[in-house]
């Protein structure tokens, strides 16, 4: 078979050959530890658990739910956003479930770009913008994330021939991976220039829970005008540790919801509708279900930043997400430092240039593991960074 040209675009997915060489060193001995994927090793709540369990037993649950979906999910997102934001959006027209927020953030240009539209992508980012991009025929438009901007995406550096083309940009703060947060200002000037311009803000929003230091995450549409212009990307996976349950939203104007509801219309069934029930469930419940876990990252991040300065790194103490953005010395190449840490010492991060070319430089540490085995990794990462340095 001669597999579509356009796979020939795709790069490799960072995280791909990861497992299989975590299983081998495993069976090697090998103490790995796996600071890769954005997935905390703490269960779901217990009572979420339950909820499913009992939804699991209801044969009208078990039935296809296509995209209208759970009502009752429906429901609880929205009272959820109004509880968070002080938004009100229309459950049955305003909002969408998705099966896990990447589908939704990866079919989305399906919607809006037309062959040959540009699509601004942050680079480093979630694979997901580039792949939905060019698998829908989209150009991405790469835009690099780095100290100098505060990894802000800054629109207006574009040159107007080039706005006349973007139809899509994509943001997410708190950042994956920088865990970057974007200010009130810089969120009221890019609504009004996308306004301007007539593109779509797809905003990407899994870790507006995941904040620290009492720092609040907004929702996009918080800021005036937005509603005009954004599609805001919800999940449950990281706020509720249910990365495997598959279960987030989409919020936005009717027209935006019925363009994307057409698109998933040909492409799946929407998620579980007992998954969906579970939801309801752990958003009903968000705030007290939530902070536990919250409160162990902080710890996480806490204990992450005084072992990665003891062991001789330099990094920044983020208000937000589940991530560290390390900066490696100029002359580690990231790709190296990762697999060293991997093959030398056993522990597994992801490397910056794993994320795009933009992301070369630093690494990604996931706080998925408590502060004692943290601190240890971080103690072995010290020690791959004094041997590259003596190299």
């Amino acid at each position: 078979m001669k597999p579509a040209e356009r796979l020939s675009r795709l790069p490799g997915y960072p995280l791909a050959e990861l497992p299989a060489r975590k299983r081998q060193l495993l069976a090697q001995g090998v103490d790995v530890i796996d600071l890769g994927a954005g997935d905390a090793d703490y269960p779901p709540p217990a009572e979420v658990v339950d909820a499913l369990r009992r939804a699991a037993g209801e044969t009208a649950l078990s039935k296809y739910g296509f995209q209208q979906g759970n009502p009752e999910f429906r429901r609880a997102a929205v009272e959820w956003m109004r509880r968070r934001f002080g938004l009100t959006f229309d459950p049955v027209t305003e909002m969408l479930p998705l099966i896990g927020s990447k589908e939704g953030l990866s079919h989305l240009p399906f919607a809006v770009l037309n062959p040959g539209d540009l699509a601004v992508v942050p680079e480093p980012g979630y694979q997901a913008y580039l792949g939905g991009t060019v698998l829908s025929g989209g150009t991405p438009l790469l835009y690099p994330l780095t100290p100098r901007t505060r990894y802000l995406v800054e629109l207006a550096e574009l040159d107007e021939e080039t706005l006349k083309r973007v139809r899509l940009v994509y943001l997410n703060y708190p950042n994956n991976p920088t865990a970057a947060v974007a200010p009130r200002e810089y969120l009221e000037r890019t609504v009004e220039l996308c306004r301007r311009h007539s593109i779509v803000l797809a905003y990407d929003n899994p870790y507006c829970d995941l904040t620290f230091d009492g720092y609040r995450a907004p929702s996009i549409f918080e800021i005036p005008g937005a509603r005009e212009v954004a599609v805001e990307f919800f999940s449950l996976s990281k706020s509720f540790s249910m990365t495997g349950w598959r279960l987030g939203w989409a919020a936005a104007d009717r027209s935006f919801i019925t363009a994307l509801t057409r698109v998933k219309s040909y492409v799946d069934t929407g998620p579980w509708l007992a998954v969906q029930q579970a939801g309801a469930y752990a958003l009903d419940h968000a705030e007290r279900l939530m902070a536990p876990n919250v409160a162990e990252l902080a710890r996480r991040r806490d204990a992450g930043i005084a072992a990665l300065r003891e062991a001789g790194f330099t990094c920044e103490s983020p208000l937000a997400t589940m991530y560290l953005w390390v900066p490696l010395p100029r002359e580690i190449a990231s790709a190296d430092f990762g697999r060293l840490a991997l093959e030398e010492e056993g522990v597994v991060v992801m490397p910056g240039s794993a994320f795009g070319a933009g992301g070369e430089g630093f690494f990604r540490i996931a706080l998925t593991v408590g502060a004692e085995r943290l601190t240890e990794a971080v103690r072995r990462l010290g020690q791959v960074l004094r041997s590259a340095r003596a190299a």
